[in-house]
């Protein structure tokens, strides 16, 4: 992964990062409607500023940003990657745009006849995220590894803490109740356009979100 990055030119920018950029940069999908929405903002789009209770400035977002995680295999890679200043505060964030697209494989279906790499990646997970045992069947393994990948970028640059935010595109909130199921793991309730602070049993500070976005970003 490398450590250089280049400044955007605008939405399109955002296109070559992709895993397939001809499969995934479609009008009404996710990663062109995240890319469209950040650009416009010129800093944080405001649903994304108001998941924090002080005035929040965007100081870096890195598109589909990578973050390696324990047991080799694919690394975490977050639509957005945002460090993010409120009040005299930092924040590490990675951000999950959502408009039709699932949040994939269940733990049950992730975890089922795990490799060692995956026994691993598992134990790293729990972790960081101060989890007693193999989370249930049904919670989605990709919050699980995105929330992980802000933790561990929020230890690598040193921020007061991490945040997981959806930024959902869907008129209709479609896989809320995914969030819904992975917040309820720390013992909490989500709401829509609700911020949820968390204190982990490490100490670390986590902030988790679903952010409703404007829906005129997806006839871009």
């Amino acid at each position: 992964m490398s450590q250089i990055y280049v400044p955007s030119s605008g939405p399109d920018s955002w296109q070559a990062f992709l895993a397939d950029p001809a499969k995934h940069w479609r009008m009404g999908y996710s990663a062109r409607t995240l890319a469209h929405s950040w650009e416009k903002a010129k800093g944080l789009p405001s649903e994304i500023a108001a998941m924090f209770d002080k005035p929040a400035e965007l100081l870096a977002a890195f598109p589909e940003h990578k973050v390696p995680l324990a047991g080799g295999g694919r690394d975490s890679q977050s639509d957005v990657f945002a460090l993010i200043r409120f009040g005299e505060e930092t924040c590490a964030a990675t951000i999950e745009g959502k408009v039709k697209e699932p949040f994939g494989p269940t733990v049950g279906e992730w975890f089922a006849g795990p490799s060692v790499g995956k026994r691993l990646r598992m134990l790293q997970i729990r972790d960081l995220l101060g989890l007693d045992a193999v989370p249930p069947s049904d919670v989605r393994y990709q919050l699980l590894h995105r929330t992980s990948s802000a933790l561990l970028e929020a230890k690598r640059f040193k921020t007061d803490e991490a945040a997981m935010i959806v930024h959902s595109f869907s008129v209709s909130r479609m896989w809320f109740a995914d969030f819904e199921r992975f917040a309820s793991l720390f013992g909490v309730s989500a709401r829509p356009d609700q911020p949820i602070i968390i204190v982990l049993k490490s100490g670390r500070r986590l902030r988790l979100g679903w952010a409703t976005g404007n829906p005129e970003h997806l006839s871009h």
